[in-house]
């Protein structure tokens, strides 16, 4: 316990209980989905699919709780204010943890793990905006907009699963899929040049153009809607191709030798270029067809997934939680890269080997769950004693 404070160092600041929440999450859920997937485990789903249940809690279970975990440290650091700590922070984080326990039996608590999870999620947001507010720090608000939009979402999923609102489910869980990439998005164009440059010791300067900050703004935008609600193909494969050029420009020029020197710097990197490859799969069906099936579609989706949000997450979870515990960043615990390229691996197995056919689809499913369950064990194995003990300097 801190003796200024009395409180639980587990407890001082957001990323503790919900980085290492998310990584016990994301252990527990993979595993349980490969029992369902792979040795047909009996589940209960009267309402909702296996494949829609295992896509929600990837968003709202684990990717919600990485963001959630961030922004109530950087909110913090942003207005140097408090945000959620001790009981409050608690309670945030247990009406989080108790919803996903309720989901581990499929749809039979579905309605109570809904309750927990709009009021966690409101919760969360009244926090923030209170901090941003007091602050006077009005274009931080922007954050709040987004987490706003992925309530929302969840609520139609939830509307949907209890049968109030037809594609309800579907818009939800692509809606939270496009909004957390938007967050990506969002904050990578932030936090990736400035930490190329901080690791390059200042010798370079980068620069976002504004033409690519705001065409991929607007045309991702476009895409997102034209995905939830419309579907149109040709739209989706324009709009793709289109974010896949404007992407790739954007990485070629923060490039610098210096990213693969850092574990925690080419995690992000590759995790940018993840997301993008998955522009590029979603076009591929329209313009390649009949050379690319149309479960390229799929295979984007998870490009997106485990490609980019899992290990951009697992790399800024490293990196934040070293940070804000007086830890060196330019200097993580060597099994890091470790827990990194076991996830990167997972991604290429998932996404990138089906299209080579040597080996068949379930079985490079299977290495991929293994890869990801190891990834964050290991994450688990670093960090837990990190997290729940006092700042070290």
């Amino acid at each position: 316990m801190n003796e200024k404070s009395g409180i639980l160092p587990f407890l001082e600041m957001g990323f503790r209980p919900f980085f290492l929440g998310a990584s016990i999450f994301a252990v527990l859920s993979m595993a349980l989905w490969s029992a369902i997937y792979l040795f047909k485990l009996p589940v209960t789903m009267e309402s909702i699919s296996v494949f829609e249940w295992h896509a929600h809690e990837m968003f709202y279970g684990y990717a919600v709780a990485v963001i959630s975990g961030f922004l109530l440290t950087s909110v913090r650091t942003w207005t140097r204010l408090p945000t959620a700590h001790g009981n409050v922070l608690l309670a945030l984080f247990l009406m989080w943890a108790t919803a996903r326990i309720l989901l581990f039996f499929g749809t039979s608590y579905i309605e109570l793990a809904g309750i927990l999870d709009i009021t966690f999620s409101l919760c969360l947001s009244f926090v923030l905006t209170l901090r941003i507010v007091q602050a006077k720090q009005w274009k931080q608000l922007a954050i709040i907009g987004k987490i706003l939009l992925i309530t929302t979402c969840n609520l139609m999923f939830y509307l949907g699963a209890v049968g109030l609102m037809e594609h309800g489910v579907a818009w939800g869980i692509y809606g939270g899929l496009y909004i957390v990439v938007a967050l990506i998005f969002t904050m990578g164009r932030r936090v990736i040049p400035f930490f190329i440059e901080r690791a390059a010791g200042g010798e370079i300067k980068l620069f976002n153009a504004k033409w690519i900050d705001i065409s991929s703004l607007v045309f991702f935008l476009i895409f997102a809607v034209n995905q939830v609600f419309f579907g149109r193909q040709d739209l989706s494969a324009y709009l793709a191709l289109f974010l896949f050029v404007v992407n790739t420009i954007r990485l070629v020029g923060w490039h610098h030798p210096v990213i693969w020197k850092q574990s925690l710097l080419w995690s992000i990197y590759l995790a940018f270029w993840m997301i993008t490859l998955g522009f590029f799969l979603i076009a591929l069906p329209y313009f390649a067809a009949p050379y690319f099936a149309a479960e390229s579609a799929y295979l984007a989706i998870h490009a997106f997934t485990v490609g980019g949000i899992a290990i951009i997450t697992l790399g800024m979870m490293s990196r934040v939680s070293l940070g804000h515990t007086g830890n060196n960043v330019y200097n993580p615990p060597r099994a890091v890269a470790y827990a990194l390229l076991a996830i990167l691996l997972s991604a290429i197995a998932r996404v990138v080997l089906p299209h080579f056919s040597l080996w068949t689809y379930e079985s490079l499913i299977g290495f991929s769950q293994a890869l990801w369950i190891v990834a964050f064990l290991l994450f688990i194995a670093i960090y837990a004693p990190i997290l729940t003990r006092t700042k070290s300097s």
